[in-house]
């Protein structure tokens, strides 16, 4: 059982304050990640990166979070979890083609 950090921060994808975040591995450590760079996530953006992106699109082409950021994708859904109070927790629906996968 792998054990996950968790803190109280501001989470560098949405920007809340004062959220509990987790560690994200910007390239996923399956795909050689372990040692590289990470990111502070909320539990809700977290979540919602991995419904929506495969751990390879995550390593070749959003493996920053300024490409995250600017990814249309995870756009809309940034700016309604922004509005969200850092209490709430929020449903995540897996992308249609990472279902198909």
């Amino acid at each position: 059982m792998r054990k996950v950090s968790k803190n109280i921060g501001v989470c560098e994808l949405c920007q809340r304050e004062d959220i509990e975040t987790t560690v994200h591995h910007l390239t996923p450590r399956e795909m050689g990640g372990a040692m590289l760079e990470t990111a502070d996530l909320c539990h809700a953006c977290h979540k919602q990166i991995h419904a929506i992106y495969t751990n390879q699109e995550l390593a070749l082409r959003l493996n920053n979070i300024l490409l995250l950021r600017d990814d249309p994708e995870i756009m809309k859904y940034l700016k309604w979890v922004k509005k969200q109070p850092a209490t709430k927790l929020s449903r995540v629906r897996k992308s249609n083609s990472i279902k198909r996968k």
